[in-house]
C-alpha cells in the first residue's frame, strides 16, 4: 500500500515546486547513514555544507550586486524546510542556517563596505558567521547581557562571554552584541547595546564545546573575551541600537527554525507511516489499529495547521517588515516546533522498542525536534508574547 505524495498532504508543497526538488536532488546525495555518522562523531558535515554552497543556496538570501541569488525569505524558509525533511534534520538545517542569521541585519544596517566585504563571502561559504547574544547570566532577557565593549580610543575592547554560540567552533566571525553605555533613568532598556562583527580567530578569545544529547553535528560552544581588540568598522548599524537593529534577525530566525521543524516533522510521520505499512503483528499491519492511526493522523493535521500560519507569517514578513510581524513570526515558531516534536513522540511509539535502534534513525529526531521548543527562544516566552501584545493581558515578567 503506497502513501500518498506530499504535495498532497501538505497543500505548502505545491509553491516552490522547481526549488523544493533540487534541495531534494542535492540533499539525495547524503544519506541517513551520513547524518548520524556525522552526530554520532560530533564531526561538523563539511562535504553537505560545500555542497550546499556550490549549489549557491547559501547566497538565496544575499542581493546579486553582493554575491547572492536574491531570494526571498520564502525560498530560504522552503530551502530549509526540506533539508530537514530530508533526513538530515537540525544537524543538517542548523549548519547551513547557522552563517545567514547575521545577513538581515547586515542588509538593513551594515555599511556598502561591509557588505561587499562580508556578503559575497557568505554567500560562497568562504565565511562563516555565528550569533553571539544569549550569555550564562542572561538568557531570555537579553538586556541583562554582561558583556562590555569600551572605547579605547583606537579600538573597542570588548570582554564577556557567550554561550549556546552555535557553530563557534568552525566559525570565522560573530554577530557579537555587547553593552557600550547604560540608559538613563527612564529612557528604554534595550538601549546601550551594540552589534560588532568580531573575529573569532583574535587573540584573547576562548572557545570550548558544550557537551549536548543530540545535534552534535554543530557544536554548540561557551566563548569567552578577555579584552578582544576590535576594530571601530567592526560596528554593524548606529553604537547603542543593536538590540533594536537585531529584530531583523530575530524574526527571520524564528521562521526559520519553524520551517526546519516542519521538514523535521515530515519526515518523521513518513517514516512513522511507511513503518506501520511495512510492520506485521498477529498477521496484518500495524498501521490497521487505529491505536497507530490516530496518533498519526493527529500528528498530520498538527504540522498541517502549523505550516499554514508559517506561511502566513512567511508572506507578512516579506509585504510588512521584519519589525512588524512579532506575533505571528512567534505563533509559528511555537506551533510548527510544538507539532514536530508531538510527531516525533508518536512516531517512537509506533517504532516501538526499534525506536531506540540507531538504524531507524527515528530516535536521533526526536531528541532534534525537542531543542525548537527551547531555541532561539522558549515556548513559554512565546505564551507571554501572546498573552501581552496580542491578547492585551498585563505583563507577566
Amino acid at each position: 500500500m503506497a502513501q500518498s505524495s506530499p504535495s498532497k498532504q501538505f497543500p505548502h508543497l505545491s509553491r516552490d515546486v522547481e526549488l523544493r526538488d533540487a534541495i531534494r536532488r542535492l540533499c539525495l546525495k547524503f544519506d541517513l547513514a551520513y547524518w548520524d555518522r556525522s552526530d554520532a562523531e560530533h564531526e561538523f558535515p563539511e562535504e553537505f555544507f560545500q555542497a550546499f554552497a556550490a549549489s549557491s543556496f547559501l547566497g538565496t538570501l544575499i542581493p546579486e550586486e553582493y554575491g547572492g541569488g536574491g531570494g526571498t525569505t520564502s525560498d530560504m524558509v522552503a530551502i530549509l524546510e526540506e533539508v530537514a525533511a530530508s533526513g538530515g534534520g537540525l544537524n543538517a538545517s542548523s549548519s547551513v542556517h547557522t552563517p545567514l542569521l547575521c545577513v538581515p541585519a547586515i542588509l538593513a544596517f551594515g555599511t556598502e563596505d561591509q557588505r561587499r566585504e562580508l556578503l559575497p563571502r557568505i554567500a560562497a561559504g568562504t565565511l562563516y558567521t555565528t550569533f553571539g547574544v544569549t550569555e550564562p547570566d542572561a538568557g531570555t532577557d537579553t538586556t541583562k547581557i554582561s558583556t562590555r565593549a569600551e572605547d579605547d580610543g583606537t579600538c573597542w575592547r570588548i570582554s564577556g562571554a557567550k554561550v549556546w554560540n552555535t557553530g563557534a567552533l568552525r566559525g570565522d566571525k560573530v554577530l557579537l552584541l555587547a553593552r557600550t553605555s547604560t540608559p538613563a533613568a527612564g529612557e528604554r532598556k534595550g538601549l546601550g547595546l551594540t552589534l560588532f562583527m568580531a573575529d573569532l580567530a583574535s587573540d584573547g578569545v576562548d572557545i570550548r564545546p558544550i557537551p549536548k544529547i543530540g545535534r552534535n553535528s554543530v557544536v554548540s560552544c561557551e566563548v569567552f573575551f578577555r579584552d578582544v581588540a576590535v576594530p571601530y568598522d567592526s560596528v554593524l548599524g548606529t553604537v547603542g541600537q543593536g538590540f533594536y537593529h537585531l529584530l531583523h534577525s530575530l524574526n527571520s530566525e524564528r521562521l526559520f527554525v519553524a520551517a526546519e521543524s516542519i521538514g523535521l516533522g515530515r519526515w518523521a510521520l513518513g517514516a512513522a507511516t511507511q513503518y506501520s505499512l511495512d510492520r506485521e503483528v498477529f498477521g496484518r499491519p500495524i498501521g490497521q489499529n487505529q491505536a497507530v492511526q490516530h496518533p498519526l493522523a493527529k500528528s498530520y493535521l498538527g504540522l498541517l495547521a502549523a505550516a499554514e500560519v508559517l506561511t502566513r507569517a512567511v508572506s507578512e514578513y516579506e509585504t510588512r517588515g521584519p519589525e512588524l510581524v512579532g506575533a505571528l513570526a512567534n505563533a509559528a515558531k511555537y506551533l510548527c516546533s510544538e507539532a514536530s516534536c508531538d510527531t516525533t513522540d508518536a512516531a517512537m511509539q509506533v517504532f516501538g522498542g526499534y525506536s531506540y535502534a540507531r538504524e531507524y534513525h527515528i530516535g536521533r529526531m526526536w531528541i532534534e525536534s525537542r531543542l525548537p521548543r527551547v531555541a532561539p527562544v522558549n515556548n513559554q516566552m512565546i505564551l507571554n508574547y501572546i498573552a501581552e501584545r496580542t491578547l492585551g493581558l498585563p505583563r507577566s515578567y
